[in-house]
């Protein structure tokens, strides 16, 4: 198995990161990458790449980023990105998007928006222009984040942690440069959620297997922090949501991560 998104550079890991890593190696994951949210987590995720074999990066900076004042300006922020992407452990930019969820409970303005999206067009021109692939997030933003992809034809995305409901995989399953990772939750949705009949729809070539660590820990781990030794429960769902076996879908998910990341 792979991870294909995980955040190892989270303080959570800082006593026992190293034992996280094993305890995913023990579980069968070959491979983890391990994905930037901002522009410290994209260089601390270059750092865990260069000092482990089987770890790789991806480095991005996330829409809600865009949400404050920017403290640099974006020139920068892209430069900066630029610089650690040319790491030869560098395999993708991301994880970048858009997100109109406001924890705060507001409603978010229009000039948020227009700064996400700025801030996400950028950054796909940025992996276009170094033929990296993407990681985009996306929540409560399906639309606009469809606009902007449909204009990038030669760019490869996944959504991650995917959440759309059917109509909108139908509208993506229509491009040929699409991808969807899954992650824990899939584990705890209720029977008949409407996420279950989505993967039904999404052929197995277009799947990826995640953690999303340290969040969205599967049962029957929920509760607890999460770690890339746990993916094998996302697989065990989707072998069953699927009704094949576990190890096909281990076999099919993982020859699809080394294809797209182009690390195999």
């Amino acid at each position: 198995m792979i991870d294909s998104h995980t955040h190892l550079d989270s303080n959570q890991y800082d006593q026992d990161r190293a034992d996280v890593i094993v305890r995913a190696y023990e579980s069968g994951v070959e491979k983890i990458i391990n994905v930037g949210a901002d522009l410290d987590g994209s260089l601390q995720s270059v750092q865990l790449a260069n000092e482990n074999e089987n770890i790789f990066a991806s480095v991005g900076v996330h829409p809600h980023v865009f949400n404050e004042v920017a403290k640099k300006p974006i020139v920068k922020v892209i430069e900066e990105l630029r610089s650690l992407a040319k790491n030869k452990k560098v395999i993708a930019i991301g994880e970048i998007g858009l997100d109109y969820f406001m924890h705060s409970g507001e409603d978010i303005m229009v000039a948020q928006k227009e700064a996400q999206k700025e801030g996400f067009i950028v950054q796909i021109e940025l992996a276009s222009q170094m033929n990296l692939p993407v990681i985009i997030h996306c929540r409560d933003a399906y639309a606009d984040t469809l606009d902007i992809i449909k204009k990038y034809p030669k760019a490869n995305f996944v959504f991650h942690c995917y959440g759309g409901n059917l109509e909108f995989t139908k509208k993506l399953l229509n491009l040929n440069n699409i991808y969807f990772s899954f992650t824990g939750n899939i584990t705890y949705a209720k029977s008949g959620a409407e996420i279950l009949e989505v993967i039904k729809e999404i052929p197995m070539e277009k799947i990826m297997l995640e953690t999303d660590c340290p969040y969205l820990t599967p049962v029957p781990n929920r509760g607890k922090r999460n770690e890339p030794a746990l993916v094998a429960y996302v697989c065990e769902k989707i072998a069953e949501i699927k009704d094949i076996s576990t190890k096909e879908v281990d076999r099919i998910t993982t020859n699809n991560t080394y294809s797209f990341f182009k690390i195999g």
